[in-house]
């Protein structure tokens, strides 16, 4: 599986970008995608997760987004959308999306060690 983040840039405080994670090679009724983030001298961490199965889906955000962030995907596109508005300075980071090829227990959506990562696209919000 090759996951291709796309979507990044400069954006004033307040405006709106999104991202999209285009998966390309196997696909199964069962995956779990996430986007990740990282700022500069800080560790990842877990912004935002979809999981399938068949034909449930849930999604699931850290608090910090929640309300500003919204996560989909489109099935037929094979892609994942970060839909980010009302974007803060605090939000700037690189954008990274994975996936496992395993519908994840929700308590594990947000534990960093999927098995595929895409190569990250830079967010920059200027105040």
């Amino acid at each position: 599986v090759q996951l291709q983040a796309s979507g990044g840039g400069l954006v004033q405080a307040g405006g709106s970008l999104r991202l999209s994670c285009a998966a390309s090679g196997p696909t199964f009724s069962r995956t779990t995608m996430a986007w990740f983030r990282q700022a500069p001298g800080k560790e990842r961490e877990f912004v935002a997760a979809i999981r399938w199965s068949g034909g449930s889906t849930s999604s699931y955000s850290t608090d910090d987004v929640k309300g500003r962030f919204t996560i989909s995907r489109d099935k037929v596109k094979n892609t994942m959308y970060l839909q980010m508005n009302s974007l803060k300075p605090e939000d700037t980071a690189v954008y990274l999306c994975a996936a496992d090829l395993k519908y994840r227990i929700s308590s594990a959506v947000r534990d960093p060690n999927y098995s595929y990562w895409g190569q990250g696209t830079q967010v920059t919000v200027s105040s």
